[in-house]
């Protein structure tokens, strides 16, 4: 399985702080935000990672983190020219991935927990896709799956009232069919393509499984959750330097 890192967007929401740089370069407790996802997939065990950002600061990339030797990986570098939604920037890695499977992370979440487990499950199943949930107390604000026994029967992206208090987090996995499926699907009435509609076209072929996290979880991209992401981080490396 290989890696894809999400690293573009504007930041609108954390301007000023996104003026002079990309959003995943801000520091979150005592790293660059890009190093979370990185490090979660590293630590999974996966050694071939593409970062995709966009145009005006992949070079800051390329500078911050270089081969990817220092974190035990192969580094891949790909630019995407505009904002046109995650699917859009997740199309860019079809040739990279070479027919394999992919985890995905979003570059502005923070994930406490280790993925090595669900990536080998993941790797039995014959195809398909998985997501990660997160019980919240906000689902209003992401893509709210619901569940129906052991199975996913649709997600709903931000609505006013959720089926559930199981949020989507920006983690997935795919085989390789998810670049046919980019291809079919339009944009949305922001004018972006939707991560939401690829993840439900896996759920009408009856493919999409998924697995609950149990750590802290948050995304970093707004001043709120990048506040609590510094405090997530905080409170993990204190964890992990006591336990260690």
């Amino acid at each position: 399985m290989k890696g894809v890192i999400l690293a573009g967007g504007t930041g609108s929401r954390l301007y000023p702080l996104t003026k002079v740089t990309n959003k995943h370069l801000l520091p979150v407790y005592n790293k660059p935000m890009i190093y979370y996802p990185l490090e979660t997939l590293a630590r999974a065990g996966i050694k071939d990672i593409l970062i995709i950002s966009g145009k005006d600061h992949a070079g800051h990339f390329l500078n911050l983190l270089g081969s990817g030797r220092d974190f035990g990986v192969n580094l891949s570098f790909e630019v995407q020219d505009g904002a046109s939604g995650i699917a859009h920037a997740l199309s860019l890695a079809e040739n990279f991935s070479g027919k394999e499977s992919i985890a995905v992370i979003l570059g502005d979440n923070i994930f406490e927990d280790d993925i090595s487990k669900d990536i080998a499950s993941f790797e039995r199943q014959a195809g398909g896709a998985r997501i990660f949930l997160k019980e919240v107390g906000d689902a209003n604000r992401f893509g709210v799956a619901e569940i129906r026994g052991d199975a996913i029967i649709g997600i709903e992206e931000k609505p006013k009232d959720p089926k559930s208090n199981l949020a989507v987090t920006g983690l997935y996995m795919y085989d390789s069919d998810v670049f046919d499926i980019i291809r079919t699907i339009s944009p949305s009435e922001r004018g972006e393509y939707e991560i939401t509609d690829v993840n439900n076209a896996y759920i009408k072929r009856g493919s999409l499984s998924y697995s609950l996290l149990r750590g802290d979880w948050t995304d970093a991209g707004t001043f709120e959750s990048l506040f609590k992401a510094n405090n997530i981080a905080r409170e993990h490396h204190e964890k992990t330097n006591l336990n260690g």
